[in-house]
């Protein structure tokens, strides 16, 4: 019998039928673009101008391809079953009539609903890592302490150096993440087979606002409805239990929840051998806790798992309704529909941090990764691998550590007894570093390890650890003790029972009176910079710090910070599972330097680039490069001269001016929180600001993100038109805040954007500078690395090329995302305004030339001094109001 030849390879599809709206031309090349990157897999990074339907385009196009690749997928099977049968005629019907297609079989499990294909499946219940137990202390009764539940169980470490050889000689049972007081709903839960549907699409972004704006895309196609999509969260989103949530902080909640999962199920814990001393005090026993309520039954998670299943998609909003109402965990129940859903919607760091994808348990291997908003992709990424401890959270574990160690050494083996005591050193040595009084160091060190650590400084890891003395201890098992043995919830829970105990007895009442909370974090900030220690050398640094600059939440307090340098070796676990790739953004030039840091082994060849223009018309929109003000003063916005009195005057009088012929909203960018409340101090006093209120309403962007959508509401209701007093608002804002990402200015909103100045970011931060060093040697020797200590300018002038390429880019990526947020739609319109002579043509046009395509193409330079500008303004607004 003749054999049917394969399907020929299919040719590249250029109609997206799913897309709802009739697409503009730029928006049809962005989705073939992206759709032949992800037949030919790898990397590619696709530039599309913030406005131009970017999200609704790679959803098109990407969910588009996964229903192409496993059409193809399902002919594919049939022909080799076809060719099976035909080359071997002796086997029994029976057999051949049990090829199955792994496609039906998906569709009959999930309601006929989903295209997926089968990739594995498990009949046994899913089981959730780092499961911690807590038993809650109540003020009101006094308690027994029942020391057994707090001793670290016996651990035997084996000379050799290889990771994980120490071992515990009674085997800890591990909690599967679900509490149930009622054994038989347990044995009644139903539990359906993790279905792992593949090829799937991660998609991530950096803000809960981006992560919402792309499932209200999703639902305006015909996917919807036809693949199953789940939407993921931090548990400080997702979390419903009131008395976990009102703790606030994420690190707290998350080691709350972890916490209250317990698998003794409320049995009684054994009884200790040894007493604690109560001073004469009453002692009862405390009643056990049984863990969250919210995890207590199995069959309400498979119940809301089923219900997600069985929708169209939920965002985060919706899946905290349909928790609450089925009374269960969306944060867990939202993990279990992973393995069956087609896309996967998730923020940055639950997809760029490999602890997280391993507790959520994300399988890369042969599946699409999409990350948005990659403009800042290698900083955002080695930030999350960034660690820090102050001193006042070295001095609550040292604390801690004290008194579990003074009441157990007796009952420890030898394997803890050496562990807990080099935790101790460490902490007192970090403590000693920092508490350090500079004139103790002898001025004849000034070039040697020791004259480093008495100043503020920078060391590599192995200075670090020479300088301490401390390059013989073996961090690595250290690390693996310290997760293996659960001694930060063991000390913690016991110092937090004493001073309970203490307090009730009224004994030492303001000694060691430490929330848990607080000392768990404290325990975890330390447990994390001893894991950075663990990178090599040329990974990343050890700032030792003082100033206030780096510990701005911890008021004056110094600290030890480890700064991630090197984002290849973290991204490369991801590029080299997944099929493909994509790196998405408004702004992604230059496309070099994420090439350099983040696929430095890549080709350039081989990194596939997309960039397309905006969809809105030359005419809707105005860049001008203004040099000088209404005064004839040229702007000079530069750290040295932007503070003086004479240059926010002229700032002022230009405001004044614009305020005048710009109708609706205007938008300002100041380079930081001090510096515009510089400037409105300054306009204050002059009586600026009073011209300005008569004209526009001020409103002025908080530090405080939680009050941000306040002020934007009430910016909002102040653009529509009034009758009598001002006419629109004005809204100052910062550069790097929340306003300047992920907010979008549409229409009256933002009718024209000011960018004040150059927002380069401050050479004297030393993390800073130390990313700027290491970037300009990437490819060279380690040998060749700048000197360590070099003040800021210094070190930027001694850079090459390379480096301070990194520095200026730093600075017009926060520009073009800041003057990006006015133009939202193809009717819209908006003047964009760059006041500062660095902007002007002359001598250096370095700064314009990173501006993005769209607005560098049609950029003006005014010759005849303000007086064009104004002109332009006028016929501008003039035009597109008629029009």
């Amino acid at each position: 019998m003749e054999v049917a030849p394969p399907p020929p390879p299919p040719k590249p599809r250029r109609e997206f039928p799913a897309f709802p709206y009739d697409p503009y031309p730029i928006q049809s090349d962005f989705m073939v673009a992206l759709y032949g990157s992800l037949d030919r897999g790898g990397v590619a990074m696709l530039e599309s101008p913030t406005g131009t339907g970017k999200t609704l385009s790679i959803i098109c196009s990407a969910l588009q391809w996964i229903v192409d690749r496993r059409q193809r997928a399902k002919v594919e099977q049939k022909v080799r079953a076809t060719k099976t049968t035909c080359c071997d005629e002796e086997e029994p019907d029976w057999m051949r009539d049990f090829i199955v297609d792994s496609v039906e079989i998906h569709q009959v499990q999930t309601k006929g609903r989903k295209l997926g294909t089968v990739h594995n499946t498990r009949s046994s219940p899913r089981k959730y890592s780092d499961v911690r137990r807590a038993e809650e202390v109540s003020s009101d009764n006094p308690v027994e302490i029942d020391e057994a539940e707090f001793l670290v169980e016996e651990y035997e470490s084996e000379e050799d150096e290889m990771l994980g050889t120490g071992k515990f000689k009674t085997k800890r049972e591990r909690g599967s993440g679900w509490n149930s007081s009622d054994e038989e709903d347990e044995a009644s839960d139903i539990i359906e087979d993790d279905v792992e549907v593949t090829p799937k699409i991660y998609f991530c972004s950096r803000t809960h606002s981006q992560l919402s704006q792309f499932v209200g895309e999703f639902k305006k196609t015909k996917f919807a409805s036809e693949l199953n999509a789940i939407c993921l969260g931090a548990r400080k989103n997702l979390c419903i239990n009131k008395g976990v949530l009102k703790l606030g902080n994420s690190n707290r909640i998350n080691e709350r929840c972890l916490e209250l999962q317990t698998n003794k199920k409320g049995k009684n814990v054994k009884e200790s051998k040894c007493k604690v001393q109560s001073g004469g005090g009453k002692i009862h026993r405390r009643k056990a806790s049984i863990g969250c309520p919210m995890l207590k039954k199995r069959s309400l998670q498979t119940k809301l798992r089923n219900e997600v299943l069985d929708r169209d998609i939920l965002d985060i909003e919706d899946l905290i309704d349909l928790g609450k109402k089925i009374g269960t965990c969306p944060y867990y129940g939202a993990r279990r529909v992973v393995p069956a859903a087609d896309i996967v919607i998730l923020p940055y760091q639950s997809l760029l941090l490999k602890s997280a994808r391993e507790s959520l348990g994300l399988n890369l291997k042969n599946n699409i990764v999409i990350i948005d908003e990659a403009h800042n992709l290698a900083d955002s990424l080695t930030n999350m691998y960034n660690s820090r401890v102050t001193v006042s959270q070295l001095d609550n574990v040292r604390s801690y550590l004290d008194i579990y160690f003074e009441r157990f050494r007796a009952c420890l083996g030898a394997g803890n007894r050496r562990y807990i005591q080099t935790i101790m050193g460490l902490t007192k040595a970090f403590l000693g570093i920092l508490l350090r009084d500079e004139s103790d160091t002898p001025s004849t060190a000034e070039n040697s390890s020791e004259s480093k650590i008495a100043a503020d400084s920078s060391l590599t890891i192995n200075e670090f650890l020479f300088s301490l003395e401390i390059d013989n201890i073996n961090l690595v098992k250290l690390c693996q003790y310290i997760k293996e043995s659960n001694i930060i919830h063991k000390v913690s829970g016991y110092g937090a029972k004493v001073s309970s105990l203490r307090r009730h007895l009224q004994l030492d009442e303001d000694e060691n009176n430490i929330p848990e909370g607080t000392i768990i974090s404290s325990f975890q900030a330390l447990s994390d910079l001893l894991y950075s220690l663990t990178y090599s050398n040329d990974d990343g640094r050890m700032i030792i710090s003082r100033r206030l600059h780096l510990c701005p939440e911890n008021s004056g307090e110094g600290c030890l910070k480890f700064v991630m340098l090197s984002g290849d070796k973290i991204f490369s676990e991801i590029t080299e599972e997944a099929h493909a790739v994509v790196l998405a953004g408004g702004t992604l030039q230059p496309i070099e330097e994420t090439r350099i840091r983040l696929f430095p082994g890549l080709p350039a060849d081989n990194m596939h680039f997309f960039s397309c223009n905006h969809i809105v018309p030359p005419e809707s929109i105005l860049p001008v490069a203004i040099c000088r003000g209404p005064s004839g003063k040229t702007f000079d916005f530069s750290y040295s001269s932007r503070s003086s009195p004479d240059m926010m005057e002229e700032l002022g009088r230009l405001l004044c001016n614009l305020a005048a012929v710009v109708p609706e909203g205007i938008v300002m960018f100041f380079s930081s929180f001090d510096y515009e409340g510089l400037v409105y101090e300054a306009w204050k006093t002059s009586g600026v600001l009073a011209r300005i209120q008569k004209k526009k309403l001020v409103f002025r962007e908080p530090r405080s993100s939680g009050e941000v959508e306040l002020v934007l509401k009430e910016y909002r209701e102040a653009i529509a038109p009034r009758e009598e007093g001002p006419s629109g608002a004005l809204l100052l804002a910062v550069v790097g805040g929340k306003v300047s990402e992920g907010i979008n200015f549409s229409d009256g909103m933002g009718r024209c954007v000011v960018m004040v100045g150059l927002p380069y970011p401050n050479p004297s931060d030393v993390e800073l500078m130390e990313r700027v060093k290491y970037i300009d040697r990437l490819g060279e020797s380690a040998a060749h690395a700048t000197t360590f200590g070099q003040p800021g300018f210094e070190a930027l002038r001694s850079c090459s090329q390379r480096g301070r390429e990194y520095y200026e880019n730093l600075c017009m990526k926060a520009v073009n995302q800041s003057v990006g947020r006015a133009i939202r739609h193809i009717k819209d319109y908006a003047a964009i305004l760059l006041v500062d002579s660095r902007y002007g043509p002359k001598p250096s046009r370095a700064p314009v030339d990173k501006l993005p395509q769209w607005i560098r193409s049609h950029l003006i330079f005014p010759t005849g001094g303000y007086g064009e500008v104004h002109r332009l303004l006028r016929q501008f607004f003039q035009f597109n109001r008629q029009r």
